[in-house]
């Protein structure tokens, strides 16, 4: 990718602390950008492109300083960070403080003042780059919870504009939000905006709540308005989904189902395969399920992945694959996450393996999406098990991949997707017999009864797409959207 045209003023911008295409120096020392697809670009390109809009971000690289360029009729408009901002804003005050707090504190919060001066002048520097690209009376939509400063900050600059901001992550309950030092500020901040997103009705009355007490914003008679000074600020649940079909039409393909049946002959070919595919995060609950599984191999209720050994005549051979994504590397939380992991995976396989035969698969690495949709294919269990989790759009992406309408989906009821997926098996993650019960369902369960449960969520997973959620979002904001054919 390289630069186009000049760049010219937006009527539609997209704020997000990532842009949609990350900076790189290749082997010959040159540099240039990469793709970095994701379910956001793709539901918001062909708006923003039709529109000649613009995308404001980090390249992904810090101490960069790169122009602006049009590529394709979209503004890419970088926004630089130094390489202490990206330790303090980001690895900090946004990872260290917020996803935390936000999710239900399943980690401690650090509440560090250098971090929160790291956040603040970073916002600042956000909503004056959107505020120098965007053309009078633009709408700008500003993404999650690494940039809740920017709406009031924006509002200050141009009130011309017309400004929404969606959380992708779980807007957490009253009183845990109560205990972040800056939330006043926050709060302001967020209600800069025009409309503000949730996943979930709970993100809503939450914040509607904390609006009046900390905010000073006051009730209208449309439960989803808040008026704060001389605004009304519409607050909305909108459950962000997928590209649901280009899923199900992958999966369908001659390449993915050849390399579904090549998975399970490479596991042996056992009775059954149960999986997980997560970022490594400690919200997710890998630990969760391990447990579960391990002490239904204990209990000798299933066997560990070979089909030759001696084990009682019922029994289920079922092998476990648990896909972990890297996630913050340098961070020694998630380090000692990961050595955590992986010494449960170790002590599993040390009990139940045999030579050539591992109970639990264990993948730390990325996958390229057509491998991922194979193993989704291969999997007669998806366990989605995060303790908190904003949405979750990894079981959707299950769901979607199931053309054959196969497949069991056990997941979190803490899980925002857990709203909408009512026909999974729902669980309380910190219910280990709960899970390992689940489990066991979902790999003894009847053949129609998966069937009518997976058609019932594909029919949810396959009309409520990543386009209809951005459609309607921009609709709410007071933006027209032309729907795909």
């Amino acid at each position: 990718m390289t630069s186009g045209d000049p760049v010219t003023a937006a009527d539609l911008i997209v704020v997000a602390n990532r842009l949609p295409v990350d900076y790189e120096t290749l082997p010959d020392g040159s540099t240039g950008w990469k793709r970095s697809p994701g379910g956001l670009v793709t539901a918001l390109e062909p708006t923003l492109r039709a529109r000649e809009g613009a995308w404001v971000g980090w390249p992904g690289v810090p101490d960069v300083d790169v122009e602006p360029f049009a590529e394709d009729g979209l503004t890419l408009h970088p926004v630089k960070l130094t390489a202490t901002e990206v330790q303090d804003y980001y690895e900090g005050f946004s990872n260290g403080t917020l996803w935390p707090l936000y999710h239900d504190v399943v980690a401690q919060p650090q509440f560090h003042r250098h971090w929160w001066r790291a956040y603040t002048t970073v916002n600042q520097r956000f909503a004056e780059a959107v505020a120098d690209v965007a053309a009078h009376g633009a709408t700008v939509w500003v993404q999650d919870y690494q940039l809740q400063l920017v709406p009031g900050l924006l509002r200050e600059l141009r009130p011309d504009l017309r400004i929404g901001f969606f959380l992708h992550i779980p807007f957490p309950p009253v009183e845990l939000f109560r205990q972040l030092p800056w939330r006043t500020r926050i709060m302001e901040g967020l209600l800069g905006a025009d409309l503000v997103g949730f996943h979930t009705d709970g993100g809503v009355r939450n914040f509607h709540w904390l609006a009046q007490e900390l905010a000073g914003a006051t009730p209208d008679r449309d439960p989803e308005v808040v008026r704060y000074g001389d605004r009304r600020v519409r607050l909305g649940a909108f459950p962000i989904s997928i590209d649901s079909r280009n899923l199900d039409e992958l999966s369908r393909t001659d390449e993915v189902r050849a390399r579904a049946a090549q998975i399970r002959s490479e596991l042996g070919n056992p009775a059954k395969i149960a999986l997980g595919v997560d970022r490594l995060d400690y919200t997710k609950g890998i630990d969760v399920r391990l447990r579960a599984f391990h002490e239904l191999l204990q209990e000798g209720r299933i066997t560990g992945g070979d089909t030759s050994g001696e084990h009682a005549d019922d029994a289920i051979d079922t092998a476990m694959i648990q896909l972990a994504t890297p996630s913050r590397e340098r961070v020694e939380h998630y380090q000692q996450m990961r050595d955590d992991i992986e010494m449960s995976v170790g002590r599993i396989n040390g009990e139940y393996a045999r030579v050539g035969h591992p109970a639990v698969h264990y993948i730390h690495r990325s996958l390229p999406r057509e491998e991922l949709v194979a193993f989704f294919l291969a999997a007669d269990v998806m366990l989605v098990t995060p303790l908190r989790d904003g949405m979750n759009l990894v079981a959707k992406e299950y769901v979607a991949s199931r053309h054959d309408d196969g497949g069991v989906l056990v997941l979190s009821e803490f899980a925002g997707a857990a709203i909408e997926l009512t026909s999974a098996l729902l669980v309380n993650p910190h219910d280990t017999d709960g899970v390992k019960e689940a489990l066991y369902a979902a790999l003894t369960m009847n053949p129609d009864e998966g069937q009518k449960r997976m058609r019932t969520l594909r029919r949810q997973v396959l009309d409520h797409d990543v386009d209809r959620w951005a459609a309607s979002f921009l609709e709410t904001l007071g933006v027209k959207v032309a729907q795909p054919e």
